[in-house]
């Protein structure tokens, strides 16, 4: 009965997409669950189209629809959070941003947004008749619900992500199902540390109990944070994380995530979102300790604060003298998105013995090879990320300072310590103008 179902649904994408209509709002999901087939498809009905609007996130690309349309009349795409693929489409004029905190993604489409067809890549259909959501649990389920067409494009490559909920979708529920071949999933191995990555780490590492559960965020650092904690003497750590990516894996494989001392979910790392390497992949495949749910549960404040010894260790791209922090863009110019960072910053501060580490190099060298710092006096035009009110751990190669009840001149101070020395006295002396540097600090 199963099969007839599924081969009366069972389309080509050509027929799949000749649902969406100009005008129409489409869903791609994120991540791995790119529709590849479906969006090849629909970008070949350009000239048929207009004012055709598209959401996605963390997409890795190409985005045929997009890529097609440079004058954005027949496509327009847009996104929640940027992967460097979606950058260089904003740089081109060819995305834009939907400014979010993650937790809110799904119940944004729930009070507020229209999803005419949502397109999504799954797991083969199991014996029951579910379609299972893979990496992209964190949100699929709940856009899925908002639309007016479903459709569902099998890949053979996912991984099936269980033992959490809000993980599958059943064919009942699905308006049309597409088969084709797909290329391997693409891999995201971490880039090896820097020694400047190697001392942030080392300035984190000593604040970081046994037992503790971790988040860690998207980029290089979290991952090298996760490869010294798989070799340090800490144990029985948890996963409580929005990405799950290789670093959970590296410290599975040296004995140290156990989960075994989770207030919430003892025993199961939980996750919204993956992706890494093929190892993770395989890794994640129908494992009982690795559980993905919505991410407006995972993410949700409430949630995190349940868990003892939460550590949230994040990236950021500058900060300022007052404490305001930027993690999604330089200057005007978009890099990435607010994504989970605000929601963890807020629950591991509201969890016992919790802290929240935001880390960053203190200086980079821009284009034409000058030295640039990476603290400001103010930000100019720089999206703030997380407000000054809850800032906490900033953490550079040259220490970790913690904000928290700081006053407008003792941050001054703190951060300017742990800024790169060939920019220290000109900090100092904006600070001196800004009214924010008392004559007793120290130089």
């Amino acid at each position: 009965m199963l099969q007839d179902q599924y081969r009366q649904k069972l389309r080509t994408p050509e027929e799949a997409v000749k649902a969406v209509k100009s005008g129409d709002w489409v869903d791609y999901a994120t991540s791995l669950c790119f529709p590849t087939l479906l969006d090849a498809a629909l970008a070949k009905r350009r000239d048929e189209l207009t004012d055709v609007k598209i959401r996605g996130n963390l997409l890795f690309g190409p985005i045929q629809a997009a890529e097609c349309d440079p004058s954005r009349e027949h496509f327009c795409y847009n996104s929640w959070h940027c992967s460097a693929y979606e950058r260089k489409l904003t740089d081109r004029g060819l995305c834009n941003y939907i400014p979010m905190i993650f937790r809110s993604v799904v119940p944004y489409y729930r009070n507020f947004l229209t999803v005419n067809v949502a397109m999504i890549c799954v797991a083969p259909m199991d014996a029951h008749g579910y379609f299972n959501l893979s990496c992209a649990t964190g949100v699929a389920r709940g856009i899925l619900e908002q639309a007016d067409c479903v459709i569902v494009e099998v890949n053979e490559h996912l991984p099936r992500l269980t033992g959490g909920f809000g993980e599958s979708i059943h064919l009942s529920e699905v308006d049309f199902v597409v088969e084709g071949e797909h290329a391997p999933l693409p891999e995201f191995p971490v880039a090896p540390p820097t020694p400047d990555d190697v001392k942030i780490a080392e300035h984190i590492l000593p604040l970081i109990p046994s037992g503790a559960t971790l988040q860690l965020g998207i980029g290089g650092m979290p991952g090298v944070i996760g490869k010294m904690l798989a070799a340090s003497d800490l144990k029985d750590l948890g996963m409580h994380t929005e990405l799950c990516s290789d670093a959970y894996l590296d410290l599975w494989e040296a004995g140290k995530l156990t989960n075994s001392r989770k207030k919430l979910w003892p025993g199961k790392g939980i996750t919204g979102i993956v992706f890494g390497t093929r190892r993770l992949y395989d890794w994640v495949d129908n494992n009982p300790g690795v559980s993905a749910c919505p991410l407006e549960y995972v993410n949700a404040p409430e949630t995190i604060a349940q868990m003892d010894n939460m550590i949230s260790i994040n990236s950021c791209i500058s900060a300022d003298l007052y404490g305001q922090i930027c993690a999604e863009s330089s200057g005007t110019r978009h890099i990435s998105g607010t994504g989970g960072q605000l929601d963890y910053l807020t629950g591991a501060a509201m969890s016992r013995g919790g802290k929240a580490f935001i880390c960053m190099t203190s200086a980079f060298r821009d284009k034409s090879g000058a030295l640039r710092s990476r603290i400001l006096p103010t930000f100019n035009g720089d999206i703030v990320t997380d407000p000054r009110s809850q800032a906490y751990y900033l953490v550079t190669e040259y220490g970790a300072v913690n904000l928290a009840g700081r006053s407008t001149w003792e941050r001054a101070e703190m951060l300017i310590s742990i800024a790169h020395p060939d920019f220290r006295e000109e900090l100092i002396a904006a600070a001196e103008r800004q009214k924010i540097w008392r004559r007793s600090n120290q130089r």
